[in-house]
């Protein structure tokens, strides 16, 4: 439509003569996004983008529609015929059209109040399995049919799942999904990362977009599916991630770009998808052709133009090696090295357009996946990655007096941010601290939830508006709560919420997340696969709470640190209150923790549950017998 209209000269004279045409980015601009898109559904029926929407002066909405063709085809009405209508209705029928425009906004208004409140239980967090199972794709993996998205908060819910209950069907929908992921072209085997989505129900041919968050969000998914179950295979993933992350979507400051096109040179996925003959031009015949069998790059072709996307559906690697007479370790040197020249040659090819700019919410993302991976895989690297992005943050996203910003670009910061960047930063401080035990992140985390509630949060009936209380206003003041290609801005804050109120032993937080979570309740329990990072924090606040504080200087606690950071102990929280100023800073931010120190000089572990504390124990090998972790 970009390309059909708003750049063709008859279209744009029209347009300039009877209308102001706003152009909008929606990732900048949720909220506007979010709300007019609510409209385009209830006049259409159905939404989607590009979003077309004709309103008036004071933001009254009276048409509204997805994609028009310059000229009338196919029974679709064509642009031109479209403006020149309105245009004749507002110049002779403008009460009339005004009248609509207010019929529209009463009409849609309601849908944004429609929360209901509720309690919830154990029994929301079992029929969310049971609606897992029956969309479960036991053939290829993930939910539903065709196209598939990654939506990787599943498969964090299904982990906390398996944990809490044993239930290991929960942890085979995800294992099964996370390789099948991996295994088709959605992965891009070459240079790393994640597509948006795939069309097709075995994850081979995706719409080659590659979005910031989805990365961050399956980075997430296979850290801890690694912490779950101790197969390298996820940690492979989770730092191939990472690696395309660091190199070609962060800025010189530190900052995470938004995304990657699907299109070079006007084709969707020319960039990734290669013929036999280029592999083998590349690594020549022998290892060309061992290459192009592993994956599955064919003269037929798997895709358009007789090309192929790189992909692992078929290839079973025990059957690989024994038929080519190779050992596992020799195969993946070996391969490591081909994949690196095939990526220094596809590096010379013209690239999809990176969009440069940098998101306040998607870099919390980013930050907090970084920050995990710190801990699991005790990679320091990560945990100053995470920094550097944060600082940026801090220090480039925020207004004189403190108010986080939404989006960066060329030296400019604006839009107020909205709940979403708040929950998000949160998340990512919270899981610095986790990484770094630096008490400003922890600071930072309570800063960002203060100014939550402030600025967004519902005093009447719970729960956090989208959009602040000194934000532009719009005709509707919505909540969002569904965990779509990104969790909400609601759902997280629940989780951070009753994470902070572990941490400090501060009653108010738990009191601001329980009526977090009773605001929402009835729409979860009506539908709760749809809140899977909402159930998440149900989870946690349903569960049998367990804080840790460690005592001691950071090198007396290390064993004990690495075991808490490598385990998977969704339902814990863990302060480290060290032998310095930083140990006597969190001692005053949380007096519960004053007397719990040093047991005769030596690192000490403190375990609590359910408000009851054991005695504390002085090495790891004692921690890790209080924590149930014998096994590992």
């Amino acid at each position: 439509m970009e390309r059909e209209s708003f750049e063709d000269e008859e279209v744009a004279a029209v347009l300039n003569k009877e209308f102001i045409s706003i152009k909008v980015d929606r990732e900048e601009r949720p909220d506007i996004d979010h709300i007019y898109m609510e409209v385009c559904q209830a006049l259409t029926g159905h939404g989607g983008w590009p979003l077309t929407i004709v309103m008036s002066p004071d933001k009254q909405p009276f048409f509204a529609g997805t994609y028009f063709p310059k000229s009338a085809r196919y029974g679709r009405m064509g642009l031109l015929e479209i403006l020149d209508q309105i245009a004749d209705k507002w110049k002779n029928e403008r009460a009339r059209v005004l009248a609509t425009g207010q019929k529209i906004v009463d009409a849609v208004t309601p849908r944004f109040g429609s929360y209901q409140n509720g309690e919830l239980s154990k029994d929301t967090l079992d029929k969310a399995f049971q609606q897992y199972q029956e969309q479960f794709d036991t053939v290829y993996g993930g939910f539903g049919n065709a196209p598939k998205f990654p939506s990787p908060h599943h498969y964090s819910f299904l982990l906390r799942y398996w944990k809490t209950t044993g239930e290991t069907k929960a942890l085979e929908m995800v294992t099964r999904s996370l390789k099948a992921m991996y295994r088709g072209g959605m992965y891009d085997h070459i240079g790393f990362g994640f597509a948006r989505y795939s069309t097709d129900e075995k994850w081979l041919v995706p719409h080659f977009e590659k979005m910031l968050y989805d990365n961050a969000l399956l980075a997430i998914a296979y850290t801890e599916t690694y912490q779950a179950t101790l197969d390298p295979f996820y940690r492979q993933v989770a730092e191939d991630i990472f690696t395309y992350v660091l190199r070609d979507m962060t800025s010189p400051e530190g900052a995470f770009y938004s995304a990657e096109d699907a299109d070079s040179e006007g084709v969707e996925g020319k960039f990734y998808a290669f013929h036999p003959k280029e592999i083998l031009d590349i690594l020549g015949e022998k290892d060309g052709d061992l290459f192009c069998r592993y994956y599955g790059i064919t003269l037929h072709g798997n895709f358009e133009h007789g090309t192929s996307i790189p992909n692992l559906i078929e290839t079973d690697l025990e059957e690989f090696l024994q038929q080519n007479g190779l050992q596992r370790g020799e195969w993946n040197a070996r391969l490591a090295n081909m994949r690196a020249n095939v990526f220094q040659v596809r590096e010379r090819r013209v690239h999809p357009h990176k969009d440069d700019k940098i998101l306040t919410a998607w870099n919390g993302l980013m930050i907090a996946a970084l920050a995990k991976a710190a801990q699991v895989f005790q990679n320091q690297s990560y945990a100053q990655a995470a920094e550097r992005a944060f600082q940026f943050i801090d220090q480039m996203l925020r207004r004189a007096e403190g108010r986080l910003l939404a989006r960066y670009r060329d030296g400019d910061a604006a839009v107020p941010a909205f709940v979403d960047d708040y929950a998000f930063v949160t998340w990512g401080a919270l899981e610095l601290y986790g990484a770094t035990w630096k008490v400003s992140y922890l600071q930072k985390a309570l800063e960002c939830s203060h100014s939550m509630l402030e600025l967004f949060w519902d005093e009447e009936n719970g729960g956090c508006f989208f959009y602040g209380i000194d934000s532009e206003e719009l005709f509707a003041r919505p909540k969002e709560i569904y965990d779509g290609a990104i969790p909400s801005g609601n759902s997280v804050q629940a989780m951070n919420l009753l994470r902070l109120a572990r941490l400090t032993s501060n009653i108010e937080w738990e009191e601001a997340a329980q009526k977090q979570l009773q605001a929402f309740a009835g729409n979860v329990a009506h539908y709760p696969m749809g809140y899977a990072h909402f159930l998440m924090a149900l989870q946690f606040a349903l569960s049998s709470s367990r804080e840790v504080v460690l005592a001691g200087t950071m090198d007396q606690l290390q064993s004990m640190i690495s075991l808490l950071q490598q385990s998977f102990l969704p339902e814990t929280v863990a302060i480290a209150k060290l032998s310095d100023e930083q140990g006597r800073q969190l001692a005053t931010m949380i007096p519960a923790i004053a007397g719990q120190n040093p047991v005769d000089g030596r690192p000490t572990a403190y375990v609590c549950e359910n408000f009851a504390c054991h005695a504390p124990v002085t090495t790891a090998e004692e921690l890790k017998a209080q924590l149930g972790l014998q096994h590992r």
